[in-house]
């Protein structure tokens, strides 16, 4: 596999990365893909690769960081973003921001608590942020690659149409929930809208070096960092980019956020295809890839990695 590259006069970050790289091929076939949604049953599951990106623009990666894979529930952060950008506080009319405690797709609580979804991350949660927003954009599909694209430097980015397909034509549960939330009026719009317009967000490919990058604006007060390409865009308020962090250091990972708070220390949100986007505020972000998931839906050598990685740097969030 690649060796990490890094500009010159770069910090220890690649012997590192190529510790952990060499560490972590001894966790294959301790998990596997996620094969409720058919295509992604299809993705070869030994894979692995990691990026770092500091805020001085330099970037880290190793193994398979530039292979392109299915953001999955990585795209709720950024759609909460957008939403927590239109709507401010009025947000939390509709949502909570609490951990749930439950798996991500989990539809107990919602009869209880009265259609309000616990936080933003979870499904029926996204789903709301995703009626959001689909309130607000003819196109949602184009308005949230065209920020992804944007704080990528990417303009090629798109989302796989086999993927979304094929998640669509399983999304009984979110479909379930849906209605349900709709019944609370909590979602406004169709739900078979909601849901063509989530599946293709969950379906958005990037590698960890963009997603590294896309996320950057977190570690950064809310600015994303000078390109070659373009300035430095102030994405979302430095009070916001705190309080994104913060769902994230305690909704991110599923109903194993505390565990990886525990474990990790920093904000990271998860995903089904096998992603894992760090926050280390004030330093930079790390996106590692490896398909192969635990039974709460999260990457087994990408927790492992990221684990190690601020074991070795002494990184932590604060």
């Amino acid at each position: 596999m690649p060796a990490p590259q890094a500009p010159a006069n770069s910090t220890p970050l690649i012997p590192i990365l190529q510790q952990i790289h060499t560490e972590a091929q001894a966790l294959f076939g301790q998990g596997q893909v996620a094969d409720y949604i058919p295509a992604l049953a299809q993705v070869a599951p030994r894979q692995f690769g990691m990026a770092v990106a500091l805020i001085d623009g330099s970037t880290f990666a190793t193994g398979q960081a530039h292979t392109p894979f299915s953001l999955q529930s990585i795209t709720k952060l950024f759609a909460f973003v957008l939403a927590l950008k239109l709507e401010g506080e009025g947000l939390w009319k509709r949502v909570g921001r609490e951990p749930s405690g439950a798996a991500f797709n989990s539809m107990v609580q919602l009869e209880s608590e009265k259609g309000i979804p616990r936080n933003p991350f979870i499904n029926a949660g996204a789903l709301v942020i995703t009626d959001i927003l689909t309130s607000r954009y003819a196109h949602l599909d184009i308005a949230m690659l065209g920020a992804l694209r944007r704080l990528t430097d990417a303009p090629d980015l798109s989302w796989n149409g086999h993927i979304a397909k094929s998640e669509r034509e399983t999304a009984h549960r979110n479909m379930a929930m849906a209605y349900f939330m709709k019944s609370y009026g909590n979602v406004l719009n169709p739900p078979e809208l909601v849901l063509d317009n989530y599946c293709r967000q969950c379906a958005i490919e990037m590698n960890c070096a963009q997603l590294a990058q896309a996320t950057m604006f977190l570690a950064h007060n809310g600015q994303d960092i000078d390109t070659d390409a373009r300035p430095g865009e102030q994405f979302l308020s430095p009070s916001d980019a705190r309080r994104v962090n913060a769902l994230l250091l305690t909704c991110g990972a599923y109903d194993a956020a505390g565990d990886f708070a525990y474990r990790i220390g920093l904000p990271v949100k998860t995903g089904v295809g096998g992603g894992i986007v760090a926050i280390v505020p004030g330093r930079g972000t790390v996106a590692v890839w490896a398909p192969e998931l635990d039974a709460k839906g999260n990457s087994v050598l990408g927790a492992f990695a990221l684990e190690r990685l601020t074991q070795l740097t002494g990184w932590h969030h604060g």
